[in-house]
């Protein structure tokens, strides 16, 4: 290779990198392992980590360990959806694409909105995405974002929008845990961004938010929970333009933080701004019903500067997924699913705030989690409580300093009574011990 391209040496041919930036020294590679070594050796690795399955898990801020039904795995996983990888040939993909079909018609009812997309990569780049077609729609690039929408969902929109010249800014959340949308000033915004429910557990007033936004020439961007809209009403029903939320909950399990997938709806006046792809219903030659990607508004199929969205791809096979889960669920075990998560938190934060020393830090309604706030530091007692058995958090000091001592934890329709009681044992062990 060196002689194909005129080089004499390796050394030559990385002359050009400054000696500063060169590793001086050998790799410290150790020497190789035969495969029985090396399973070994990856097996004792593993043993060193513990996740939702070997630990009661009461984590939320995003990841939530919602049961997985058999069926999930077992369908998303059979041939007829694992077409083509790229579905742009429909002659070759009709399975995957109908999947995604059904998938974008499943968003649309829980979210009250009249298009979807067939999924983004997350949440958060959802978020991103909807605030990127306000910003079009609106010509105004000034973004105001309620401060009790997930911390790190916010860190991807000023990453994401950090060169397009947004202005961003966060507005406070009051002692209940909630934005008080009556006071909010959106004169010049193009859009607002409200979560629902929001990081904390409570429930933000939509309507009011979206009344807000409408006033001031912007549109409501809604980060909405879907395991939620069993019990509360859809985002589009009160106003929302747009919808996003994060479908891991739908048949995917928390598993290290992803792969995920982003959930995004909006009205139909707004299609054509709408990112990524969109599979759509037709007839074929012979009059059948047929399946096919249409109003493809991106870098690939159209002029760069012409695009609605840089996003390549979507998550598919998780898409798939979230897409069996909720027809195995139908509308009445949406609703049962999303009772029993709330029902269960009620529980959870009326046995804690027995044990000497805790409280709810925001008082009210919550859904699925509550913050917690306790005599310790909040990393230290989530540390605590991992070494006891249970996976907890987050800590909610490194976002917000006034919550130090407090830790949000969730309780899903997984989470019993006794576990619900060994929980508030080992706190009390934990606290007792400090």
């Amino acid at each position: 290779m060196l002689a194909a391209i005129g080089v004499d040496s390796i050394d030559d041919l990385f002359e050009p990198v400054p000696p500063g930036v060169k590793l001086d020294r050998a790799l410290e590679v150790p020497a190789s392992l035969s495969e029985p070594e090396l399973l070994r050796h990856l097996t004792e690795l593993s043993r060193k980590s513990k996740g939702a399955s070997d630990l009661v898990c009461f984590a939320g801020g995003g990841a939530y360990d919602h049961h997985v039904p058999a069926a999930v795995r077992s369908l998303a996983a059979r041939a007829e959806f694992a077409t083509s990888y790229t579905p742009y040939q429909p002659e070759l993909s009709q399975g995957v694409l109908q999947a995604l079909y059904e998938f974008q018609t499943l968003v649309c009812e829980i979210y009250g909105l009249e298009v979807s997309n067939a999924s983004l990569y997350d949440g958060a780049n959802a978020l991103v995405e909807g605030v990127n077609l306000a910003v079009r729609v609106t010509k105004k690039e000034k973004i105001l974002v309620g401060g009790t929408v997930n911390p790190q969902y916010l860190d991807v929109l000023r990453t994401y929008t950090s060169g397009l010249g947004f202005s961003i800014e966060t507005i406070p959340f009051g002692p209940d845990g909630a934005v008080d949308w009556t006071s909010v000033d959106a004169s010049g915004a193009g859009a607002l961004v409200v979560s629902y429910p929001n990081f904390f557990g409570r429930i933000e007033d939509v309507a009011e938010a979206a009344r807000v936004a409408h006033d001031a020439g912007a549109l409501l961007v809604s980060v909405t929970d879907p395991t939620a809209m069993g019990v509360l009403e859809s985002p589009g029903a009160l106003g929302a333009d747009v919808a996003v939320g994060e479908g891991h909950a739908l048949g995917n399990p928390v598993s290290y933080g992803g792969p995920y997938v982003g959930m995004f709806a909006t009205r139909l006046e707004f299609v054509r701004q709408v990112p990524g792809r969109i599979a759509g219903e037709t007839l074929d030659a012979d009059g059948r019903r047929a399946y096919v990607l249409t109003l493809q508004a991106r870098e690939q199929h159209i002029r760069r500067a012409k695009a609605a969205s840089n996003v390549c791809t979507n998550q598919t096979l998780m898409a798939i997924a979230a897409t069996v889960h909720l027809a195995w669920l139908g509308p009445h075990g949406l609703a049962r699913l999303g009772s029993v998560c709330a029902r269960n938190t009620a529980r959870m934060a009326e046995r804690l705030v027995e044990i000497p020393g805790c409280s709810i830090s925001f008082e009210g309604p919550h859904f699925k989690e509550i913050v917690l706030d306790t005599p310790v530091p909040g990393p230290d007692l989530v540390r605590g409580l991992a070494a006891r058995g249970f996976l907890a958090g987050p800590a909610l000091a490194r976002w917000f300093p006034m919550l130090a001592n407090s830790v949000l934890l969730s309780a899903t329709e997984k989470r019993n009574t006794d576990d619900l009681e060994r929980l508030a044992e080992a706190i009390e062990k934990e606290l007792a011990e400090r």
